[in-house]
């Protein structure tokens, strides 16, 4: 069975980075969807679609030739083997991420028959070594979570020697899971139905499962230090993600670095707004909040120093003479005002405050 392109196709299409690459790989290309918007987005490109399954790779031959992509490589196999060896700028995957218990039953596009979420820990471990210096890596992922262990720290250990961004969107409980794919694979109803969702069950709850996340994963080989981000996001995000992703990572690499001594300028994000939260007639606020209206619509309690920045880093001058004038105006000491920004400004970089 080869899916057609559906929410998840979408969602994946939104999330890959906005930036020019010259040969890019969708891995478990199924109808061939992602390569289609590849394509188009890099006239040019040289493209690799791979698959383990080969009627999905008949089927995306003939999306490429309804569409007009020409030249396309399509390549039988499972993971990152049908290419070992070669580096691309750009992977992109909706893989077969779906955990489910193991049998004789198996959906080829959604499930890839390995323990628990091993399959996406394996992408995500290997794709950095198929990455050209600055390539992105960007898929779709299900994880699992395991009584006792936080699941930041489970899925931050995939990550090795790459900056990433690991977001939750969603997590469901066990008894939701199964009941998910099996409508999905159209067993609701049927006289198997209930001998099925007992054997997700148990399976989970032999393996100490308490949930299973649902999100995205944007890797990025660098040369620097790695800067490595997971979080959870619920809420409505601006939509491309693609078209900010890169500066998120940006955001985060330039966090680790930052101090007040480096020199360097700062200025506020585009679409930032402030919040004063007080009694009507009240001198001074009792909590000041600045807000995202777009990218991923944080928001964040600051104090005098932060918002007094927020309001006059436009990225012209250095950030010393700004903390500066902003203790002579507030009666602060010079000193206390550096130590505090040392102190908060990296979260507020990391978070898409200042850039």
């Amino acid at each position: 069975h080869v899916v057609g392109a559906g929410g998840a196709s979408g969602n994946l299409a939104r999330l890959v980075v906005h930036r020019a690459v010259d040969n890019m790989l969708d891995l478990g290309t199924g109808c061939g969807v992602q390569a289609v918007h590849l394509a188009r987005r890099n006239p040019g490109a040289r493209i690799t679609a791979t698959d383990v399954n080969p009627r999905a790779l008949e089927l995306a031959g003939m999306s490429f030739a309804l569409s007009g992509v020409e030249g396309a490589e399509l390549l039988p196999g499972s993971l990152l083997e049908p290419v070992r060896g070669r580096r691309f700028d750009l992977i992109v995957s909706n893989p077969p991420f779906v955990v489910a218990p193991s049998g004789d039953r198996r959906f080829t596009y959604r499930e890839s028959g390995m323990p628990g979420d091993d399959f996406c820990r394996r992408l995500v471990e290997d794709a950095p070594h198929y990455l050209n210096d600055g390539g992105y890596c960007q898929l779709l992922a299900n994880w699992l979570h395991v009584d006792g262990v936080p699941w930041e720290e489970r899925v931050g250990a995939w990550v090795d020697g790459c900056d990433a961004w690991i977001v939750q969107r969603d997590v469901q409980d066990p008894a939701e899971y199964a009941e998910l794919w099996l409508r999905d694979s159209c067993e609701a109803g049927t006289p198997e139905y209930r001998a099925r969702y007992d054997a997700w069950l148990d399976h989970f709850e032999r393996e100490g499962v308490t949930g299973v996340g649902f999100g995205w994963i944007t890797l990025r080989r660098s040369g620097g230090s790695p800067a490595v981000r997971v979080e959870e996001l619920r809420h409505a995000v601006e939509q491309p993600v693609g078209a900010y992703a890169r500066d998120v990572l940006d955001g985060l690499a330039g966090a680790e670095e930052f101090s007040t001594g480096c020199g360097r300028p700062l200025a506020a994000a585009p679409g930032l707004v402030q919040e004063q939260i007080g009694p009507p007639g009240a001198e001074d606020p009792e909590r000041i909040i600045l807000r995202q209206t777009g990218r991923l619509r944080r928001a964040a309690g600051v104090g005098t120093v932060e918002a007094g920045l927020a309001g006059v880093c436009d990225g012209t001058l250095p950030l010393g003479p700004l903390l500066d004038a902003i203790a002579q105006l507030t009666g602060m000491d010079a000193g206390q005002v550096r130590a505090h920004a040392d102190a908060v400004l990296p979260e507020l970089i990391a978070d898409g405050f200042f850039i």
